[in-house]
Parts: structure tokens; C-alpha cells; sequence
């Protein structure tokens, strides 16, 4: 379990350094408080505590470098009150109430009073929802008194708790869980998205679950891919243009990921360059170096000898 403590002042920096960029506004005397659990595969359950009222955003720009990072947030607020906006869409967020957020779209985030919270944050692949789904979800309270929301609450607050105690592999499964008491909770609150569950939308998520389960393989390429499902290389680049990108694009930007999360895992220090560039489907040691290089700013050898922690800060 990681624990920091920090005023206001030292907010963006601990949110830059353990999550992701925001802008944070706050009195002169704040406090806050965080403790993070890491369940693998870039999933983590966080407490927070802020000691008095806090506003924080994700701009346009912040939120357009999202595709490299596409996470996801789900907000529990244990005790005080808070609000959350998001495409054009604004959600009170009472005590026992959840909230979902997405990375790659501006959101503000506001608490109103003093608070503790629960925040799962997780990649977006993880939730087993369509993609326009997700996104309709987004800042709508899931009622406390929701059955499944009920169960989804009980169930975060005693996994943090006990989480310390369970083995890596307990620790993934249970992440796993939780994400699916999440799905069954979020149903309640997606309404019907007009062609959401139309054939094109069902096909781009298989293509892009096609894509995550076999990035070790240097041959996946966009005509393979098209030529697994049966359409042409044209209608592949339609498909991913929902999306807001190519291909080609989505692959690369999949295969960096998951480079990054294993050089940023102290457990896959085992483990040469070389091996996790062929991991993800990179033959070549230099063209992964490059890649590497022009998506996070340094070579994989100096992000592993930074360290920079890939699953960490909770938006509050």
C-alpha cells in the first residue's frame, strides 16, 4: 500500500506524479490524504480523504494525450458531497453514491464539503461494456440505494481493507471482480445508445479485443486484421475513425502500453528490453527504442531506471 499525505499546494504534483495531469484548486489550509492498493494490471482501489472543499479538471489538452493512457475512474464517496461534470452532463455525487469518469474527455470534479472516498481506476478495455456505453455512462450517479450498487460499495471498502493480505494472483482476481460488479452496477444507469448495440460498434470492440489479446505477434498487422473479420482494409479504417484513430495507430499505442506497464513493474525486472520488446510484437530492438522513445520522452532503458509507478493517484 502506498500512503501520502500533502497540502493543496502539493496536489497537482502528487495527481501528476501517481495518476494523471489535472488542475487543482484549493484553500489555503487543505489537507488531503490518499492510500492506494495495486491489484494488477494497471488497477488500483484508493481511499482518499480531503479535509475541505477542492475543485479539480482535466482540460481539452489534457484529455487529448489520453490515448496513450485511457483510463477510467469510478468514485465512491463514503461520507460528504460532491459533484461531477462531464459531456455537457452534471451528476450530484451524495454519500454512498458512485460516479463514473473517463480519462480522454475534459471532466471537473468538485467536492463541496469535506470528504472520503473510494475510487477505482483501471483501464477503459477492462470494463466489459461497448465503447458509446462507457462514454454514456459517464457522469451518472449510480444511486446508493441500488442493489448492485450496494453490493459494489460493500465490496471495494472490504477489498481495500484486506487487500495487503492476498497474493498477487488473489489481488488480480479480485481487481477482476470488482470491475464486474461494476459492470452489473453501471447497467443500471447506461440508457440505450442509439446504434450502441448495432453490428459496426460489436465489431470495432471485437477488433480491438483482437488487437489487446494478440500483440505478441509481429505479423498482426491492419490487413490481417481486417482479413480476420471479414471486411475490407477501407472499412477497418471507418471502423476505428469512431474511435478517433487508425488502425495501425490503436495497435501501436496498445503495444507501447503494455511495454510501459511491464517496465514500470518492479516484478518484470527479470526480464531484458529485448524480451518485453518481443513481448509486444516488436522484432526489432531499435524500432522499439524508437517508438519508445517518441511516445513517453526517454528510452525504455531510462524509464525503467526512472520508475516512473504506472497505476497510482485516485482522482478524488
Amino acid at each position: 500500500m502506498q500512503i501520502r499525505e500533502f497540502s493543496g499546494e502539493e496536489l497537482e504534483d502528487v495527481a501528476g506524479e501517481f495518476f494523471l495531469p489535472m488542475i487543482a484548486r484549493t484553500g489555503p489550509g487543505f489537507r488531503g490524504r490518499v492510500a492506494v492498493q495495486e491489484l494488477g494490471e494497471a488497477l488500483t482501489l484508493s481511499r482518499s480523504h480531503w479535509g475541505e472543499p477542492m475543485m479539480t479538471f482535466r482540460t481539452d489538452r489534457m484529455a487529448a494525450r489520453a490515448s496513450t493512457c485511457d483510463r477510467l475512474l469510478f468514485c465512491v464517496y463514503s461520507a460528504g458531497r460532491g459533484r461531477v461534470r462531464q459531456h455537457d452532463r452534471s451528476a450530484e455525487q451524495p454519500a454512498g453514491t458512485g460516479v463514473l469518469c473517463e480519462s480522454r474527455s475534459r471532466f471537473e470534479r468538485v467536492s463541496s464539503t469535506e470528504t472520503w472516498s473510494l475510487t477505482l481506476r483501471f483501464p477503459r478495455q477492462m470494463l466489459p461494456l461497448l465503447t458509446a456505453e462507457i462514454t454514456e455512462a459517464c457522469a451518472r450517479s449510480v444511486a446508493a440505494t441500488a442493489p448492485a450498487m450496494q453490493m459494489l460499495s460493500a465490496y471495494l471498502d472490504r477489498l481495500f481493507d484486506v487487500a495487503d493480505d492476498l497474493t498477487d494472483r488473489q489481488r488480480t482476481d479480485a481487481g477482476h471482480a470488482a470491475i464486474a460488479l461494476l459492470a452489473m452496477a453501471l447497467r443500471d444507469v447506461t440508457p440505450s445508445v442509439p446504434g450502441g448495440g448495432g453490428p459496426e460498434e460489436v465489431l470495432l470492440d471485437m477488433m480491438r479485443r483482437h488487437v489487446r489479446e494478440r500483440l505478441a505477434d509481429p505479423h498482426l498487422r491492419v490487413e490481417e486484421l481486417a482479413r480476420r473479420h471479414h471486411v475490407s482494409v477501407s472499412h477497418a479504417y471507418t471502423l476505428f475513425e469512431r474511435i478517433g484513430t487508425t488502425p495501425g495507430a490503436y495497435l501501436r499505442e496498445e503495444r507501447l502500453q503494455a511495454a510501459q506497464a511491464m517496465l514500470s513493474d518492479r516484478r518484470q525486472n527479470w526480464r531484458k528490453i529485448s524480451d518485453i520488446a518481443a513481448a509486444v510484437g516488436f522484432l526489432d530492438l531499435r524500432t522499439f527504442e524508437r517508438a519508445f522513445r517518441r511516445r513517453y520522452g526517454m528510452t525504455p532503458g531510462g524509464w525503467r531506471q526512472e520508475r516512473p509507478t504506472s497505476d497510482p493517484l485516485p482522482q478524488p
